[in-house]
């Protein structure tokens, strides 16, 4: 079972092994392929995995880079824990049917006692 995907981002590795180690080295490459972004904007999109990506973006990060959008994003699906079967008592519980139910008896008082 899997609870999600951890997505990795290595533009930062791709970046440096062409030589690019500033984020404002990638503002005029890009432009020169019709991308207009600020330096803070590209800044964000070097730093931190973004959570939606302009695939005009995404080509011409390719386009850069020399590489696919496969080198830039890693998938790895993350497994969840199944929730445990013990009780507090550390004792796992048998099948529970509906004949396991039983009522709790009530406690009847009277007022002042």
């Amino acid at each position: 079972m899997t609870d999600g995907y951890s997505i990795t981002w290595n533009i930062r590795q791709l970046m440096a092994a062409k030589g690019l180690f500033h984020t404002t080295d990638m503002v005029p490459l890009l432009a020169e392929r019709g991308i207009k972004l600020s330096r803070e904007q590209v800044y964000r999109l070097v730093t931190s995995t973004p959570a939606r990506l302009n695939l005009e973006v995404l080509a011409a990060f390719c386009d850069i880079l020399g590489c696919t959008p496969n080198d830039l994003i890693s998938f790895t699906a993350r497994n969840a824990e199944k929730p445990s079967d013990q009780t507090a008592s550390g004792e796992t519980p048998g099948p529970r049917r509906i004949g396991d139910l039983r009522p709790l008896p009530a406690t009847i008082r009277r007022p002042g006692q």
